[in-house]
């Protein structure tokens, strides 16, 4: 039977004066990790009763002057003051854009496809699915961002999907020599269906009139299994001075008012039922909750597991 090596004061100080001349050899033998710049995962998927339902980041960009575009109604100094608190920059704020993707389990429904296809696509792959098994696309509204991805070098990017949008907001951009309009939506018309605040681009998933972003901006109700969840597109854009600043202005608001009135509505029903909402531009992955904070308006809670039991 071997005896266990000893070890006192004396061998462990010469141990530890080794490791100096250890760590430099090291050092020496190798080069430093590369430094490889901020990053995240291009997908998160939660569940929603039996539904998977994937938020995909599209794009991230940096924008500069963030009081030029949230509470244009607001001075300089209320501005800074609330952004101060909330621990945000006046210099710049970081945008997202996050399509979702719902699979109820007969089909999967796209809804918006980002700035372009490339960085759309590219997402729905790193989730495990390809373009062509994209069945429908729902289109929320037609900013820029989120009909970009329809078509591709003037092929439409999801070769085998239908395409739903409400029909409000299609008659309000048509004939507006809208560029975005005129290139990637006009020629799928006649493939599109209309809905209506109530109607169904498929089952389980509810339009909900939310105009006042755009003439006739929706949002959609996924329900499955008792547990609800809002794609909310763009009736809130930030989760600060969109939230808890309910009535602050916001620049891509086309109707100020009622955009105002439409965003406290949605967030009083979310925060009164504990509806989970996917925000278009809300800090990735872009799943939270809206919690009353008391003082006329709402505070951001972001989704941690809730909806992964």
């Amino acid at each position: 039977m071997s005896t266990p090596p000893k070890f006192n004061r004396r061998t462990a100080l010469m141990s530890a004066a080794a490791l100096p001349l250890a760590a430099a050899t090291a050092t020496q033998s190798r080069a430093a990790a590369p430094m490889l710049g901020v990053a995240q995962a291009p997908y998160r998927r939660v569940k929603v009763g039996s539904f998977e339902v994937t938020t995909l980041l599209a794009g991230t960009r940096s924008v500069e002057g963030p009081h030029s575009i949230f509470g244009l109604n607001v001075d300089a100094d209320t501005f800074n003051a609330v952004s101060a608190d909330a621990g945000l920059s006046t210099d710049a704020a970081q945008f997202f854009f996050t399509p979702t993707l719902v699979n109820n389990g007969s089909e999967l429904v796209l809804f918006d496809t980002g700035l372009s296809g490339a960085g759309t696509v590219a997402a729905i792959e790193a989730a495990g699915y390809t373009a062509d098994q994209v069945d429908k696309v729902v289109i929320t509204h037609m900013h820029g961002d989120h009909i970009g991805g329809l078509s591709t070098d003037g092929t439409p990017t999801f070769a085998n999907a239908a395409y739903v949008t409400g029909a409000a907001e299609f008659d309000a951009w048509s004939g507006t020599d809208n560029e975005n309009f005129d290139g990637k939506v006009a020629p799928l018309a006649e493939q599109m269906t209309m809905l209506d605040d109530g109607g169904s681009p498929a089952s389980g998933i509810t339009a909900m009139a939310a105009f006042g972003h755009t003439p006739g901006h929706m949002v959609y109700m996924v329900e499955d299994g008792g547990t609800q969840l809002v794609i909310g597109a763009d009736f809130a854009n930030h989760y600060v001075w969109s939230l808890a600043h309910p009535d602050w202005e916001v620049r891509f608001d086309m109707d100020k008012e009622a955009a105002a009135a439409t965003r406290k509505q949605l967030l009083d029903m979310m925060a009164t039922d504990r509806t989970a909402f996917i925000g278009y531009h809300m800090p990735w992955p872009g799943i939270g909750y809206v919690v009353q904070n008391g003082e006329g308006g709402y505070r951001y809670e972001a989704h941690s597991y809730q909806l992964m039991l």
